[in-house]
């Protein structure tokens, strides 16, 4: 196998695919827009869902990229060797255009040409067929005629080798053949192969191939226009391309560890709890990195996508505090990762360097009290025990004395005060007392159901969509306007936005407390547009066709292909929706409150009467 570095694999990947004609697409944002379910990114091919169900694209019907993902769901098990929360998807994708015999080919010639894979060892699954869909034979026939040994080809069930979206009818599925490759020449026992659990087989991706659409009753039909929908993990692949076992060895890591080695004094894989320190620190600051300055970046909050953000930012504090460093060293993880590894592939962290270290340092500061705090509340738990245990002891010689922590305490600690789940058990251990974990997991599966359904909400701001916050979510565009053009300021751009039915809240970039004729202003010129009894437009266009057209939007390289345009007024912008029909219908606008947000973000509150 051929040694890659992650800017070399990436180039790899997207030289390898545009000279098959495939046309190189911009990465999305790593944020939810609302429409999926998610708070994050979690595939390469999620922005691309429109496109798969049958929307044409504007750059064509071959696709590549290298998209950034988020998955939280398993944000503890980050502290091992393979296990990150954010990470790259190599992909590309086929829009009704070549299908099985073509994939095949490629990803063979990928693997063996450009990696250097020996085709003797390499090993493919299949879908094995059943009662709703045949046996995969013709992916398997081109596998065999590309020099695949037959003994590596296996058919595995549809649990394994399908793929459809759940809960779903009249939407493309179908199977997909997965490659794997051996680590090593040991088996474990005369039947280590792909379904083997030792881990000797690396699954290096996959091809999935939509031929069927999904109908009542658990039956498929077979789709006029196939689509394919590749996936190859970036940092998985780069990892045993360089015969390592250990992800945080890569060249994506291994500056941050080598910072954390310094300020430490401590050796990376010397011991385990140094080294597990290590790497959360490292895959947590990354990630916050990825999210703060993603072109819809965020901040940290106690509710929805930015809860996550805050949990990493904490828990990465609190892993600072093992390894006896100080907290704003995470700046000095940051710059790492900023300057020295994603300056290339991603740009834009460069031009927001200043803003994500600005509010990675001011969590840190707020962690900081509230850990404090959070003592201040352990020590009032704790000492309400041993007061109860005294007297009904006093009172009563065969009591047993309480010695466990209460799931909902231990959740208000974490969710009040930051106080990770880990942090509590081990102050706890320290008082010779236990906590009850599964009450805690319930009351935290409680929250993130509320939390994932906030976010769902949230589409543009909006808490709900009613005809009240329809009507206050296009008056946020007018007073985006207004602010630029009353400020003479066109650097002005949104910084936050949460929508009641009551009322509109807007954050925005400016040094200074707003003059009451300003706002006076302001509110003028909203009113103004408002009484033009303008009708509301919405049109889809490129980026390209938006910046021209003159659209409000923070424009970068992670938008995706085609965005919505309101034109409300005088203001013309990027949304997602929704919207009032008419300007008539929003009412007369008034600002209740100007005020300061954070460092340099004003915020203004304003309702419509």
């Amino acid at each position: 196998m051929k040694k890659f570095t992650s800017n070399e694999l990436r180039n790899a990947w997207l030289d390898f695919y545009k000279a098959k004609g495939h046309a190189v697409i911009p990465a999305a944002s790593l944020i939810g827009d609302g429409t999926t379910g998610v708070m994050f990114n979690v595939a390469g091919m999620q922005p691309l869902m429109p496109y798969l169900l049958g929307k044409e694209h504007p750059m064509g019907k071959r696709l590549c990229n290298v998209q950034g993902c988020v998955r939280t769901v398993d944000i503890d098990s980050v502290g091992d060797a393979t296990h990150f929360t954010f990470f790259e998807m190599m992909g590309n994708w086929s829009l009704g255009d070549y299908f099985k015999k073509e994939k095949t080919a490629w990803t063979f010639e990928l693997l063996t040409e450009v990696f250097g894979f020996d085709k003797d060892k390499i090993c493919s699954t299949v879908f094995e067929g059943n009662a709703s869909a045949p046996r995969d034979e013709e992916t398997a026939s081109y596998l065999k005629a590309l020099g695949i040994k037959e003994e590596n080809i296996f058919y595995l069930d549809k649990s394994n080798n399908w793929w459809e979206l759940e809960g779903t009818v009249g939407t493309p599925c179908g199977p997909d053949n997965e490659w794997f490759y051996p680590r090593h020449e040991n088996p474990c026992c005369d039947k280590c192969d792909v379904e083997c659990d030792c881990g000797r087989y690396v699954e290096i991706g996959n091809d999935v191939y939509m031929q069927y659409k999904k109908l009542d009753g658990g039956k498929y039909e077979e789709l006029e226009h196939k689509n394919v929908d590749t996936g190859f993990g970036l940092d998985r692949l780069l990892l045993f391309l360089n015969g390592l076992d250990d992800g945080y060895k890569t060249d994506l890591f291994q500056g941050a560890i080598a910072h954390l080695q310094e300020v430490s004094g401590k050796t990376y894989g010397e011991n385990d709890s140094d080294t597990k320190a290590m790497r959360i620190i490292a895959d947590h600051t990354r990630t916050a990195v990825m999210l703060i300055g993603d072109v819809n970046g965020i901040l940290p909050s106690n509710t929805g996508a930015g809860y996550i953000l805050r949990r990493l930012l904490r828990r990465a504090i609190r892993y600072c505090k093992n390894l006896c460093i100080a907290a704003t060293e995470m700046c000095e993880v940051a710059k790492v990762f900023i300057e020295k590894v994603y300056f290339e592939a991603y740009p834009l962290l460069v031009e927001k360097e200043a803003y994500i270290l600005d509010e990675i340092t001011k969590e840190i500061k707020k962690f900081e009290v509230t850990l404090a705090g959070g003592m201040k509340e352990f020590d009032k738990i704790v000492g309400g025990m041993e007061r109860k245990n005294q007297f009904m002891s006093q009172k009563d010689p065969a009591y047993v004395p309480e010695t466990e922590i209460s799931g909902k305490q231990a959740f208000r600690l974490y969710d009040t005060f930051g106080y990770p789940l880990e942090l509590t058990i081990e102050l706890a251990s320290e008082r010779g007392l236990t906590v009850d974990e599964n009450g805690f997991n319930e009351a935290f599966k409680a929250h993130q159901e509320l939390s994932k359904a906030q976010a769902q909400a949230a589409k543009g701001g909006l808490v709900e969509h009613s005809a009240a916050t329809t009507n206050l979510h296009s008056a946020t565009h007018l007073l985006n306007y207004a602010l630029k053009k009353v400020l003479n300021d066109e650097t002005i751009q949104q910084k936050g936005s949460n929508i009641t039915p009551e009322r509109l809240r807007f954050d925005f970039n400016f040094s200074r407390p707003l003059t009451l004729e300003e706002i006076k202003a302001i509110e003028d010129v909203v009113n103004g547009e408002i009484a033009k009894a303008s009708p509301v437009v919405c049109e889809e266009m490129t980026v390209e066709e938006a910046r021209k057209a003159g659209a409000v939007g923070v424009f970068g390289d992670r938008y995706g292909e085609v965005v919505k345009v309101y034109t409300i007024g005088a203001s013309k912008e990027i949304c997602g929706g929704p919207h009032a029909d008419n300007t008539k219908d929003l009412g007369k606008f008034r600002i209740a409150k100007e005020q300061s947000s954070s460092a340099g973000v004003r915020r203004i509150k304003a309702v419509l009467e």
